[in-house]
C-alpha cells in the first residue's frame, strides 16, 4: 500500500516550469504541471487528432482511397476510363499502321494494285506483327515436345475415375465449351500437318469426310466415353481400327469447311451427353 501510495503521489506531484529572463532573472511565465496533467494533455491531443482525421476521411473524397469505400459511381467511372484508354490505344495503333502503309505505298515498297484498301493492308500488317519469332517458335515446339506425353489423370470426377486423357493436338484454345450456344467442344489452333492424337485407348467408330466439318474421326472409349475430332486435314485410321492413347489418328490442315486459320474442334461425350473437355484434359 505504501508503494502504491508513493507511486500515485509521485504521479500527481506537480513540477514548476518557468521561463526566466536571462539578463534580469525575472520570471516571465510559470506553469505548474504534473505527470498526470501531461498524460491527460497528450491523450486529449491524440483524441482530437483521431476525430479530425476520421472526419476528413468520412466527409471528403479521401474515403474512396480506402479498401471497400469505393462507391459505385467512382467504380463505374474507373471502368469507363479504362475502356476509353484501351479504345484510344487501339485507335492510335491503327493510325500508326495507316501512316506506315501510306509511307510504304509512296516509297514504292507496296504496289497499289495489289492492295484492295488501306484497311485491308492494315489488318494484314497487324497479323504479320503477331507472327511468332524464330526463338519463340523454337521454345514453344521444345516445350510441347517435352509435354507431349504429360498425361493428366482425372480422379476428382467419379465418372472418369481411373481414366487417363491426353491432349489431342498441340495448340492454343480459341473457343471454349459452350453448350448454350450449341458449341459442344473446344477449338484449338494448330499448325498444318501436325498429328492429331487419340486422347485415350479406344476404337474408331467413324472416319469420313463431311461437307460441314471436313474430315471427322470418332473414337469409342471405355466407360461409355466418345471423343470426336473435327476439321482434320486427313485421316490416318479407318473404322474398326484399335488405337492407343497418344497415337496419331489424323493430320491437321486447312480444309474447305474452315474459313479461318487451321484448327481442330474436339468434343468429349459421355452416355450421349456432351461434357467439357477442359475438366479432363490440360490443353
Amino acid at each position: 500500500m505504501k508503494k502504491k501510495g508513493k507511486f500515485w503521489h509521485n504521479f500527481k506531484f506537480k513540477y514548476k516550469l518557468t521561463i526566466v529572463n536571462e539578463n534580469t532573472l525575472e520570471e516571465i511565465v510559470g506553469l505548474h504541471v504534473s505527470k498526470l496533467n501531461g498524460l491527460s494533455v497528450l491523450l486529449s491531443a491524440c483524441m482530437v487528432l483521431f476525430f479530425f482525421a476520421a472526419a476528413v476521411i468520412a466527409f471528403t473524397p479521401l474515403r474512396n482511397y480506402l479498401p471497400g469505400y469505393l462507391n459505385s459511381e467512382i467504380r463505374q467511372q474507373v471502368v469507363t476510363n479504362a475502356l476509353r484508354a484501351d479504345s484510344l490505344q487501339a485507335a492510335l495503333n491503327r493510325h500508326n499502321l495507316y501512316l506506315q502503309n501510306l509511307q510504304d505505298i509512296i516509297g514504292g515498297k507496296i504496289k497499289t494494285d495489289t492492295v484492295q484498301s488501306i484497311d485491308s493492308l492494315a489488318n494484314l500488317r497487324a497479323e504479320q506483327f503477331m507472327e511468332r519469332s524464330a526463338e519463340e517458335a523454337e521454345f514453344v515446339d521444345g516445350y510441347e515436345e517435352r509435354e507431349r506425353y504429360n498425361l493428366t489423370a482425372v480422379a476428382e470426377d467419379p465418372l472418369a475415375e481411373g481414366l487417363i486423357f491426353c491432349p489431342p493436338v498441340r495448340g492454343m484454345v480459341t473457343k471454349r465449351f459452350h453448350p448454350d450456344a450449341r458449341h459442344y467442344g473446344t477449338d484449338l489452333t494448330v499448325n498444318p500437318n501436325s498429328s492429331v492424337m487419340a486422347t485415350q485407348d479406344g476404337t474408331v467408330v467413324f472416319a469420313s469426310y463431311t461437307a460441314a466439318h471436313g474430315y471427322v474421326i470418332q473414337l469409342q472409349h471405355t466407360q461409355n466415353y466418345l471423343s470426336t475430332y473435327k476439321y482434320c486435314g486427313s485421316l490416318l485410321k479407318q473404322e474398326g481400327d484399335a488405337v492407343k492413347a497418344g497415337e496419331a489418328i489424323a493430320l491437321t490442315g486447312r480444309s474447305e469447311a474452315q474459313k479461318d486459320k487451321p484448327h481442330i474442334h474436339f468434343e468429349l461425350w459421355h452416355k450421349g451427353k456432351p461434357i467439357n473437355p477442359e475438366k479432363y484434359i490440360v490443353f
